[in-house]
């Protein structure tokens, strides 16, 4: 007969009660714990899985470019005929009326008023719609980590001017306080020193949209570093002689590695999302470099009559920011100690 498992725990505590000496099993560390709650939630994972096949998508865009399309991303071919389903199509009709899909290797998803291959423009645009998120959700953790801990941990003048800054930042709605930016700094661009933004750059918008979402980072962090310095580690660490830095980086920047990492899929689909709107309202980026905000912005002029120009970029930059965002709330839930997962073995 079997031993049942509340019988077995404790004939295994009192074992271990009696034999001090006994070797315990190693215990489970929390990332470890977030990690099997995060793999028994297939659908984060789903879709996680799905963003990531963007993303590769993207990635492969000279690929697709070079050996299937045969054509560039900026390549305007208006006067050029399609021959496929035995007849004969124009890129663009004479109406400026460009082609819709024809599902065949070149203009896979149609083509766009200049005559460009949307399948191709479209890949491109999501690398530079991909690459501005990326540094921006870059830009936007660093600053707010650095600038979130060293207002909590000093407070004092120190807090109360960082805090001000992270106030006056956050008192703009992100979108008209990108417009301002990206207006300004698209017309002269930037120069600090060794520090340059060239007008037109992408550069641009991922500096921009960076610098606006790092109060809503570093306002959460500067708050829990405020509780986190009067706890007794840090208390010890001061005692054995530790500088603000070694305790910054040693003590308080590890426990605040969950709340970094549950923000960056957060601030990355928001990245996004800012980028497409600046690029739609001409702020984003510039002609002739694509983005699923500019793709969008082309297109919205020729509905209903080419549909396809604005629903390929916006279906994609849903699927994008949905895949990130549901993943996102997956890691969330996975690195909460307080989960109703179910964790085994």
């Amino acid at each position: 007969m079997a031993t049942p498992p509340i019988r077995a725990e404790l004939e295994f505590a009192v074992e271990s009660i009696s034999r001090p000496d006994a070797e315990l099993p190693a215990g489970t560390g929390p990332y470890k714990l977030a990690w099997r709650r995060l793999r028994r939630n297939y659908v984060a994972l789903a879709f996680g899985a799905l963003f990531l096949l963007i993303v590769i998508m993207c990635l492969l865009a000279p690929v697709y470019s070079a050996d299937i399309a045969h054509v560039g991303p900026d390549v305007q071919n208006i006067t050029e005929v399609l021959h496929y389903g035995g007849k004969a199509t124009d890129v663009v009709g004479l109406t400026g009326i460009p082609t819709g899909p024809t599902w065949h290797s070149q203009f896979f998803l149609g083509a766009d008023t200049s005559g460009r291959d949307l399948a191709v423009r479209l890949l491109y645009g999501g690398r530079n719609s991909l690459e501005i998120g990326a540094v921006a959700t870059l830009i936007t953790m660093i600053l707010a980590t650095v600038l979130g801990t060293v207002a909590g941990y000093f407070r004092g003048p120190v807090d109360g001017l960082l805090t001000r800054f992270f106030e006056l930042l956050w008192a703009y709605p992100a979108l008209l306080l990108g417009i301002a930016l990206g207006v300004s700094l698209q017309v002269g661009g930037l120069s600090l020193g060794l520090f340059t933004l060239q007008a037109g750059s992408l550069m641009v918008p991922a500096v921009i949209i960076g610098v606006v979402y790092i109060p809503y980072v570093g306002k959460p962090i500067r708050a829990q570093v405020v509780t986190l310095r009067e706890r007794e580690f840090i208390d010890a660490a001061r005692q054995q002689g530790l500088g603000p830095v070694r305790i910054m980086v040693g003590e308080i920047l590890p426990n605040l590695a969950s709340t970094i990492i549950v923000f960056v899929p957060l601030i990355l689909a928001n990245s996004i999302l800012l980028e497409a709107g600046l690029s739609y309202l001409g702020a984003g980026v510039q002609a002739p470099s694509p983005s699923w905000g500019t793709m969008i912005s082309d297109g919205i002029r020729l509905i209903p009559a080419a549909i396809h120009l604005t629903l390929v970029p916006g279906i994609m930059l849903v699927l994008a920011v949905l895949g990130i965002n549901v993943f996102g709330d997956g890691v969330r839930d996975a690195l909460d100690p307080r989960s109703q997962v179910r964790v085994g073995r």
